[in-house]
């Protein structure tokens, strides 16, 4: 066992040193709250006799802190229904990018206070949510739309009722619940982009039924190819009969799936719909709340990607190509929620279900390295399904008057990524310039994943009554979660008998993998699953969690509300690797089991009404990723980057001190400011290997690192009195800003050590892989928004401008090399500013909402490089601008 404790003696001696001046401030009781008349001027006051005791209590009202940070003890960020309603965010991504020092990678990914997204973990309702990424344990938060959520909240210190793998914080997305009010509610949208609306794009043909999400069958295994698989040996010309290779073959669907088209690239489009009621009964007050939602987006990039050597002391880009992509992604969402409440129980029933499709045409040309400098183009068609189902159980009860309550969750969820037909085709350059098949560039591929978590937890807390004024809340609870995930690749190329003449080699795509040519005599169908540098072909991992954790939530002494509590955490993580072909596995078992104590203490100073101060400390730790662990490769459509896991990878330990100043002026404005500080001891990094020519994303363990930063951030309204513009005076102006400024450090020393999978977990020099000083991955110096708007209740209208700004990070560790290490990766997301105006409206007696969104109104494109001599473009695009509109019928 892990034991650690923490010196909070500072901590303690900064408590009770802001005692003192506390004990002699008194604020209005809450039975006096309602007036404020000075006692010679209040006819009652003037009938009782003069008080001569003293006050035995001191009670701040804080009558302007909001509910949520009111409740918490901790330091956390609330987003409301109406904050999503503002920025006009369709996912919980979008959402969060405009939270105090949160950052989106990908548009998926939320990085906390400049940690990677596996220091963050996403509960839904409080339930541990499976990912259906391969590359990623942690849920993408795209996959949640906006419609499904009531609020969003960011919880950036740590307590013990949250599973203690926390780094960067803990995203607990909570969904809507039955209304009070009966209603229903549609809504439709159209909207598209500078870079691909209306001109031509890539395409393939795919499927008909494609645009609904769901392929018709197309892209199904042919049952030969299965059959052919079932029997546990590669599918190729020693295992499998010539004749039976060749039906195989032809099983495959050639032209809908391999032939790259153009054509005029549509608008985007979707629509939603959401109803609830409630209705009384003998048993309790049953709630319903249903939403379901579909969208269809396009994006097209056009960009370069380039890799770089050492020439000298400096780099030069030794392969260079541009790229085109065109990506269709289809959405499909439904929520359904069923509640019954009682004078002391309330329970609820809440299934999600969410489809998100990717269908993906693209092409990059260029010089290549591995060609010895060639011009060579590759063509790629891929079709990616993730979807994810949760069902959850959930209870609440009160006993002895609210004093004593349980609360329970039981929940299953399922995530699964099907990639078929994923193919990729590489062409060579002609004398006369014409393309000409490679034949060897060529792959079909197979892949699936399914990853499901069985979760459970229960709490009890009992209220204490300290005095009139003041609580002591004891609370216990467990939690249990059991993560499994198998995956699972398959890996397929055609291979010439012999030479192919010219005429095939000019032949377009699906007529040189027509059924007339292969044969025994043409094309030979081989399977290379598992063959050099793709890795495992197959692996199983599974992460079992137990905790228990028991807090003291207080008010000792007036005005210092302090929580401290300790939690138990028991977790065995595991990934095996399997030869689908009876052989040995290709690696050794993977398997992390430790147990930890994890303390936490958070004290909150009410100095002031409506200011407070906070002063947290916590150990917590982070987990290796399933991906980052499982040693089978994946290449990532977003960067067309491939990535392997390190199998020798341990737990992040992280120290956690946070500090923060609160001051609530006025109702829904506020000031805060705030400090921040995390040691990590063995952190995982992304980092870049090389094999030879070929370059893959792997990961490591940093000896140490430091981070370190402030965040500051305001929201103020305006109004001004008439003078004589309509336009101003009616209007309450919005001013609301956020700045994070972090920095961090890595620290490598003579004597520490890495172990990577291409040194079989051997210890090596861990300055051959990091620069002592550097900056940790996936960390930004500055983050940054703003908004400025309008609300007018009178026109019932919102107008918000929003800015968002991300200064540059590493988005992975240069490769080692002797003598000569790369400098590292960076990417920089730039500032992006968008527009949203809402409107509200009456037709019919019908309530109609209309909104216009505009985003990246400065036409920010996407900037990955390298730089040493020469700027290296390691991977850039235009993004372009994008415009929609919507309409809202109420019923």
């Amino acid at each position: 066992m892990k034991t650690v404790t923490l010196t909070l003696s500072g901590v303690l001696l900064a408590t009770s040193a802001l005692i003192a001046p506390g004990l002699a401030f008194a604020q209005t009781p809450p039975a006096e709250a309602a007036s404020q008349v000075p006692a010679d001027q209040d006819p009652a006051a003037q009938d009782e006799p003069e008080a001569t005791g003293e006050l035995d209590e001191i009670v701040v009202l804080g009558r302007y802190i909001p509910e949520p940070n009111r409740e918490s003890a901790e330091v956390a960020a609330f987003l409301t229904s109406e904050d999503l309603e503002r920025t006009g965010d369709s996912s919980a991504a979008g959402a969060l990018a405009r939270v105090t020092g949160l950052t989106v990678v990908e548009g998926r990914f939320i990085y906390v206070r400049g940690l990677g997204e596996r220091y963050s973990s996403a509960l839904l309702n409080g339930s541990p949510l499976p990912s259906p990424e391969p590359l990623q344990r942690v849920v993408p938060l795209d996959l949640f739309p906006s419609s499904i959520l009531e609020s969003v909240t960011v919880q950036k210190s740590y307590s013990v009722n949250f599973p203690g793998e926390f780094g960067g914080g803990v995203i607990d997305l909570r969904t809507v619940d039955a209304p009070n009010d009966p209603f229903f509610s549609m809504s439709t949208s159209f909207g598209g982009n500078t870079e691909t609306t209306g001109d031509e794009g890539l395409v393939y043909f795919g499927s008909r039924t494609d645009f609904t999400g769901f392929d018709d069958g197309t892209r199904d295994i042919p049952v030969p190819l299965a059959i052919a698989f079932g029997r546990g040996v590669p599918v190729n010309s020693a295992n499998v009969g010539a004749q039976e290779l060749e039906r195989i073959g032809h099983s495959l669907v050639n032209s809908p799936l391999r032939l790259l088209q153009r054509d005029t690239t549509p608008i985007n489009f979707g629509f939603d719909f959401a109803g609830g009621l409630k209705s009384d009964s003998s048993l309790g007050t049953f709630g319903l709340i249903a939403v379901a939602g579909y969208s269809n987006s396009w994006g097209t990039r056009n960009g370069v990607q380039e890799e770089a050597q050492f020439s000298g002391a400096v780099l030069v880009p030794v392969t260079s190509k541009a790229f085109e992509s065109n990506q269709n992604d289809i959405q499909l969402n439904f929520l359904g929620g069923l509640s019954l409440i009682t004078d002391n129980s309330d329970y609820r029933w809440t299934n999600f279900f969410v489809r998100n499709v990717t269908k993906e045409a693209r092409i990059s040309v260029g010089p290549d390295f591995d060609a010895g400098g060639a011009v060579q183009r590759t063509d790629y068609t891929e079709w990616f399904e993730r979807q994810l189902f949760s069902s959850q159980l959930s209870g609440e009860h009160e006993f002895m008057d609210g004093a004593l309550e349980i609360s329970w969750r039981g929940a299953y969820a399922l995530t699964q990524r099907d990639a078929p037909y994923e193919s990729r085709f590489s062409y060579g350059v002609a004398a006369d310039g014409s393309f000409l098949h490679e034949i060897g560039g060529n792959r079909i591929s197979f892949s699936e994943l399914d990853d499901d978590i069985v979760s459970g937890g229960a709490d009890l807390s009992y209220t204490l009554p300290l005095s009139d004024y003041r609580d002591a809340v004891f609370s216990l609870g467990v939690a249990y979660s059991d993560n499994n995930r198998d995956a699972e690749r398959r890996d397929l190329r055609f291979v010439p008998a012999g030479t192919l003449t010219l005429e095939q080699r000019r032949s377009r795509v699906d007529y040189l993998y027509s059924d007339a040519n292969i044969g025994p005599t043409g094309l030979i169908l081989s399977e290379v699953t598992g063959s050099a540098g793709s890795g495992a072909a197959a692996y199983s991992a599974q992460l079992k969690v137990a905790g228990a954790y028991a807090q003291v939530d207080a008010e000792f002494i007036p005005l210092v509300r302090t929580t401290f509590g300790v939690r138990y955490e028991d977790g065995q993580q595991s990934v095996t690797t399997r030869d689908l072909f009876g052989g040995a596995a290709p690696f050794a078992p993977t398997e992390i089991d430790e147990q930890y104590l994890l303390p936490s203490f958070t004290a909150t100073w009410n100095f002031a009404e409506d200011q407070q101060l906070r002063i947290g400390a916590s150990q917590t730790i982070g987990r290796p990723q399933f991906r980052e662990l499982a040693p089978q490769s994946y290449t990532d459509p977003e960067t067309d980057r491939e990535f392997t896991g390190n199998p020798f990878l341990v737990d992040t330990e992280i120290l956690n001190i946070d500090a923060r100043y609160e001051w609530f002026f006025a109702r829904q404005q506020y000031l805060t400011a705030g400090v921040f500080y995390k040691d990590l001891d063995k952190p995982v990094e992304a980092t870049i290997v090389t094999s030879g020519n070929a370059r893959q994303q792997s990961y490591l363990n940093s000896p140490q690192a430091t981070i370190f930063g402030a965040e500051l951030e305001a929201k103020k309204f305006f109004e001004f009195p008439d003078n004589g513009s309509a336009f101003i005076a009616n209007k309450r102006w919005l001013v609301q800003a956020n700045y994070t400024w972090s920095d961090s450090e890595v620290q490598v020393e003579a004597g520490d050590f890495v172990r990577t999978p291409g040194g079989g977990g051997a210890n090596e020099d861990a300055t051959f892989f990091i620069s002592d000083g550097s900056r940790l991955q996936g960390q930004s110096e500055h983050v940054a928004n703003l908004q400025l708007g309008w609300e007018d209740d009178t026109a019932r209208s919102q107008a918000t401008i929003i800015v968002n700004y991300v200064s540059e990070r590493v988005s992975a560790r240069g490769a080692g090399g002797a003598g000569n290490r790369e400098p590292d990766y960076i990417q920089d997301p730039g500032i992006f500013m968008d527009f949203v105006y809402r409107k509200d409206f009456e037709v019919g007696g019908r309530d109609m909402g209309f909104a216009v969104e505009l985003r990246n109104l400065l036409n920010t494109g996407y900037d990955e490089f390298q730089e040493l001599g020469n700027r290296i473009l390691i991977n850039n695009y235009e993004l372009g601008s994008s415009a929609s509109v919507s309409l809202t019928a109420r019923f």
